[in-house]
């Protein structure tokens, strides 16, 4: 799977945005802050995130970023997609080198294993990220032993106290 930089930074910033949403507009400048990515490379995804009606942008004092859906209708693969990240398990040595006559021997094989993948991160929403994340942090620790305020946490989380 070719997953670069790119679309691992878009996750996690739509991720962060979401969490962070219900508050009002959320600035680009606290999601660098938070997530410690660089604000001009945040301008850039959100460009791109607004342009593939993910996010709305709020201009004025008060702006920033909401979801332009819920975070039940936002898959992961729909972020990947907007931020032009190909999930591309092939390495066929380029697409001219990779056709019907000439394609390398397993060709079939990472084709399929690009689908799977695919199908699975547009099963994946940002809602169970939203869900997974928040269940973390409802996480604190208790005699050097993890757990949630109703139950067990199965790890612990880094900052907890």
């Amino acid at each position: 799977m070719r997953l670069t930089t790119k679309g691992r930074f878009a996750v996690t910033a739509m991720l962060d945005l979401a969490l962070r949403e219900a508050n009002g507009p959320v600035t680009l400048a606290g999601i660098s802050e938070r997530q410690g990515i660089s604000l001009s490379y945040l301008e850039q995804l959100f460009g791109k995130l607004r342009r593939s009606q993910l996010v709305d942008s709020v201009r004025g004092p008060g702006g920033g970023y909401t979801l332009a859906r819920t975070v039940q209708e936002i898959s992961v693969a729909d972020i990947i997609v907007a931020v032009d990240e190909s999930v591309d398990a092939t390495q066929c040595g380029g697409r001219e080198n990779c056709h019907d006559n000439h394609r390398c021997m397993t060709h079939d094989l990472w084709t399929n294993l690009n689908l799977t993948i695919f199908d699975y991160l547009s099963k994946v929403s940002l809602a169970s990220l939203v869900d997974a994340q928040r269940a973390k942090e409802t996480c604190v620790v208790i005699d050097q032993r993890p757990q949630r305020r109703n139950g067990t946490c199965s790890e612990p989380l880094a900052g907890t106290i």
